[in-house]
């Protein structure tokens, strides 16, 4: 009788047990559905967010670019070394760019001091010693350049250029004035002084001929004129064996190998 009241017990346990077991399980998948519901939100709330950012972003680039681009058009920069230069330049500007880095390894070619300044009116043929001077050149510079620089700009150049036309070019109005200095200085570059160019003359060409050389001086050359190297500078030792002056060398082998002819009958 005990024993069947107690194993009715363990019965009862045992099902109470496995009910609770699996009230337990519904509850935690019913939490886990939440905890992903919950997650997918938050997923498309974050996702909303990143690219509200990134069209921020990308439209601030946009506009970044489209003002360089409007930099470049214009043919100015807004930065330092380094910074977008325009494609395309005018053979003026060129010009300008050119003297501005003469002689100078860090200049970047925007701006152009007061040395090749006067270099270029030389060299161009502004400066004729009449109507334009050294001393002009000198004095338009200072007048047209900001006071605390020492250089000027592209633009100011122009400006230094008008002001030296309508002093050559007296007779023209200011704008045919202008265009005649431009032309002078379109497409030029600077001039390299100081360089040796040969001098064509009666005298340089007898001491520079080989051929009329005499001496130890003739030994060093062929009767081409080409020179013979170490063979002309150098005595080398014959060790062929023959005395030096002999006439007859190299004739021992013909000789002895000489053909014998049959004498007729």
């Amino acid at each position: 009788m005990g024993t069947a009241q107690s194993t009715k017990r363990k019965h009862k346990s045992a099902h109470q047990s496995t009910a609770q077991k699996e009230a337990k399980f519904s509850k935690g998948m019913a939490d886990q559905k939440d905890r992903l519901e919950d997650f997918k939100v938050q997923t498309v709330k974050n996702t909303s967010i990143s690219s509200a950012q990134l069209r921020q972003h990308n439209e601030h680039s946009r506009d970044r670019a489209s003002k360089r681009l409007s930099t470049d058009s214009n043919g100015t920069s807004d930065g330092g070394v380094g910074s977008s230069t325009p494609v395309e330049l005018t053979a003026l500007e060129e010009s300008f760019r050119r003297f501005a880095i003469h002689g100078d390894t860090r200049a970047t070619g925007k701006d152009l001091h007061g040395k090749n300044w006067s270099k270029l009116c030389k060299d161009c043929g502004v400066i004729d010693g009449k109507s334009i001077t050294l001393t002009d050149v000198d004095i338009v510079f200072s007048k047209v350049k900001k006071k605390s620089c020492r250089t000027i700009t592209y633009d100011e150049f122009k400006v230094a250029l008008g002001e030296l036309a309508r002093k050559k070019y007296k007779d023209k109005t200011e704008e045919e004035a202008e265009a005649e200095v431009f032309k002078l200085i379109e497409g030029k570059t600077p001039v390299i002084a100081g360089v040796t160019r040969a001098v064509a003359s009666p005298t340089v060409n007898r001491l520079t001929d080989p051929t009329k050389f005499t001496g130890s001086h003739k030994e060093r050359f062929d009767g081409t004129g080409r020179g013979k190297g170490k063979a002309g500078r150098v005595d080398l030792v014959d060790t062929s064996g023959y005395v030096s002056g002999y006439k007859h060398r190299g004739t021992y082998e013909k000789k002895v190998t000489k053909p014998t002819t049959a004498k007729p009958m």
